[in-house]
């Protein structure tokens, strides 16, 4: 056992796959000698050579068009983009050509890429630094899209991402890669899945009785801090971390709003057109009769991400998530 970061436990789970298949290799933008922007890759070309850990020209078109002709030939690449909002460069690539191959081939093209994506805001970054375009992958057939929420789901789930046979949208989010974890990161996930489970099936992060939140990826935490300072208000709230965007796991979504009657979905994303309108729109189907009040969502302002000294007024946070707790609770 060991104190671990998400980020080192991100870089122990690709530094596995490594070793498991030669297959995989590691592409982005100073991800090699550098160790990428935020480390989570140092180390790995030093120990795997620059033929796996590569360090491609700065195009982000032109590494995921690389990374899928490489996919087409047999490899597994694994591709980096340097920061969210840098993703857009790509989007024709993922969402035209990675998103479809599959089915336009009749199952005869297998892409087994995985996209790593540091997304999300907290860290006072510039402009273009702290997007959330997970809504943009979810909405695309034939992609999955995953985001963990602590250091232990980080690792866990960049293996089992890597191993899978469609394309998956990995989702880190950037202000957790600091956070940490004591568990231990050198077992190999694939190898020896025990009592790991499947990375498409959300979690239960606390038990509650009065109320579900809803979250995923950076927001998860954020709500475990709501649900402790509603204890303290006598309130019982239960946390579901998602963990898998697209496919989602509606049956674990819907047991917990049978069981509390009332839920709040949260995501740094704008709420117009989010992730969580998707939640509460399945909720609301599969729940009409049992819910005590209409599924509320609590998000990123309709706007572009404004500049750093601001952004804390963009943000969900505490009293805006325990804003929302309270009106559903008046219902």
């Amino acid at each position: 056992m060991a104190t671990i970061t998400m980020a080192k436990a991100i870089n122990s789970g690709l530094r596995i796959a490594l070793e498991r298949d030669e297959k995989v290799v590691l592409m982005g933008e100073d991800i090699g000698k550098l160790g990428g922007v935020f480390r989570v890759t140092d180390g790995l070309q030093a120990q795997f050579g620059d033929m796996r850990v590569i360090d491609p020209p700065l195009a982000e078109s032109g590494i995921m068009g690389t990374a899928i002709g490489m996919a087409m030939r047999g490899w597994r690449p694994v591709v980096e983009i340097q920061f969210d909002g840098f993703v857009y460069p790509a989007f024709d690539q993922i969402v035209s050509q990675l998103a479809k191959s599959h089915k336009r081939s009749a199952g005869a093209t297998r892409l087994p890429i995985v996209v790593r994506i540091p997304y999300g805001g907290g860290i006072g970054a510039v402009e273009h630094h702290s997007e959330s375009p997970e809504a943009y992958f979810a909405h695309t057939a034939g992609l999955r899209v995953m985001s963990p929420a602590n250091p232990y789901d980080a690792f866990v789930m960049i293996q089992q991402a890597i191993a899978c046979e469609d394309p998956v949208i990995f989702f880190e989010p950037k202000r957790r890669y600091w956070d940490k974890a004591d568990f231990d990161d050198t077992v190999d996930v694939v190898a020896d899945p025990a009592g790991v489970g499947s990375p498409f099936k959300a979690r239960i992060a606390r038990e509650g009785t009065d109320l579900t939140l809803v979250a995923y990826g950076p927001m998860v935490r954020t709500c475990l801090e709501v649900a402790e300072a509603a204890a303290e208000e006598g309130r019982s709230l239960e946390v579901v971390d998602l963990r898998s965007i697209s496919p989602m796991d509606v049956d674990t979504l819907v047991a917990s709003a049978t069981k509390t009657g009332r839920m709040v979905v949260v995501h740094e994303a704008s709420v117009f057109c989010g992730v969580g309108a998707e939640i509460a729109a399945r909720v609301t189907e599969k729940c009409f009769w049992t819910m005590q009040a209409p599924v509320l969502r609590v998000g990123g302002m309709h706007a572009p991400y404004p500049p750093a000294r601001v952004e804390h007024a963009f943000l969900p946070d505490l009293d805006r998530v325990l804003e929302a707790v309270d009106q559903a609770m008046d219902y």
